[in-house]
């Protein structure tokens, strides 16, 4: 299935049904009064976050969503049948934008999270509500509300723990074929990977992390040179930036620094919150070099960028240092899982608090001591 991260669809709500006026004509009732019923509610759209949907490829091609409209209303008290609602299952982190206020409707984070898109027009009133002791016989009755249409782009972000960055080449894919059950494609041309990978990472039992590769990042990728610009929106949702440099490239004109340099500046020129992510520096490809020459490009390379953060050095394709990597990785991952699940503590309980308090000073409960 082809990877489709973007769309824009229309969604039309359903127009609530008329109200009617009807008057009762039955045998024995003479002047039985009005018996218009109302119009039915018009079918809303709906969506619905579901993980076994990975791609927005459906809304690619299908990009207007129609509800139903509701039934009119009819004598005899008799209300018209409202539209049956419509749900739009869309994949776990999926931004939806209104394009024409550029708000954020919805960010569907959570398995089986619904969020109304549109909202389907009320029926009308029947002539039966405007009955009064000044109005025995009223002919009054009112139309259904139109429903609401809008015009939404749909961005989908993968939700990782870990996301990979760094130039074309640099054994990103490699990397995540190694040390997790992805299996990109993989060759010694640029530009391979050309849609995001996730792998899950398992340490042991019931340990497991999740890790997205994106394609490769060039200069200029924040104002779409090369394919990073499509997909850098992937890495807004990670925890940890895992930035790949290749220590041994093949071209002696090559400049990591530079290339490692670029690279930060996309990310700043793209969105300022991506630079504040943590990023460890992960050196790769040191299998090319011997141990001395590893160690001495590995000092000049941190002294040159002036890197004061982790450095590993590893070698995806024998698997050097990636047993080491990952388990560092998911210590830092349930660290900061255990400061979220703290955080969220903390805001919970002083809201408890007071309610406390209040009930040990009750009288009434002094009074059953």
């Amino acid at each position: 299935m082809k990877f489709i991260d973007e769309a824009k669809i229309e969604v039309i709500a359903g127009d609530g049904g008329n109200g009617v006026a009807s008057f009762c004509r039955e045998k024995f009732r003479p002047f039985g009064g009005p018996d218009g019923g109302d119009g039915g509610t018009g079918s809303s759209i709906w969506a619905v976050a579901d993980r076994n949907i990975n791609t927005l490829i459906d809304y690619r091609f299908s990009k207007v969503h129609r509800g139903s409209h509701g039934k009119n209303g009819r004598g005899s008290d008799c209300y018209g049948k409202g539209g049956e609602e419509v749900n739009l299952r869309m994949p776990i982190g999926t931004s939806i934008i209104d394009i024409n206020t550029s708000e954020t409707i919805a960010d569907l984070t959570e398995q089986g999270q619904k969020v109304l898109l549109a909202k389907g027009g009320k029926g009308g009133w029947g002539n039966i509500h405007f009955k009064s002791s000044t109005n025995r016989a009223p002919r009054q009755k009112s139309d259904g509300i139109k429903g609401e249409c809008r015009e939404l782009q749909l961005e989908l972000k993968v939700i990782a723990d870990i996301g990979l960055l760094g130039q074309p080449n640099a054994g990103k894919s490699t990397f995540i074929s190694a040390v997790s059950n992805a299996q990109p494609k993989i060759a010694d041309y640029p530009f391979t990977t050309l849609h995001p990978n996730l792998g899950v990472v398992r340490i042991g039992f019931e340990k497991s992390f999740v890790i997205a590769d994106i394609p490769g990042l060039v200069k200029g990728a924040a104002e779409n040179v090369g394919l990073g610009a499509g997909f850098l929106r992937h890495l807004q949702r990670t925890n940890l930036l895992l930035h790949i440099i290749d220590l041994a490239p093949f071209d002696s004109a090559a400049n990591p620094v530079e290339e490692a340099k670029d690279i930060v500046r996309e990310l700043e020129q793209y969105d300022h919150s991506l630079l504040e992510k943590p990023r460890w520096l992960v050196l790769n490809k040191i299998d090319n070099l011997s141990s001395d020459e590893c160690t001495k490009h590995t000092e000049d390379f941190v002294k040159d960028l002036g890197w004061k953060g982790p450095v590993f050095k590893i070698s995806a394709l024998k698997r050097t240092g990636c047993s080491e990597l990952t388990k560092s990785i998911y210590d830092y991952i349930s660290k900061v899982n255990q400061q979220r699940i703290r955080a969220e503590d903390a805001h919970v309980l002083p809201e408890a608090q007071p309610i406390l308090s209040i009930c040990l000073d009750d009288p009434r409960f002094r009074a059953l001591d």
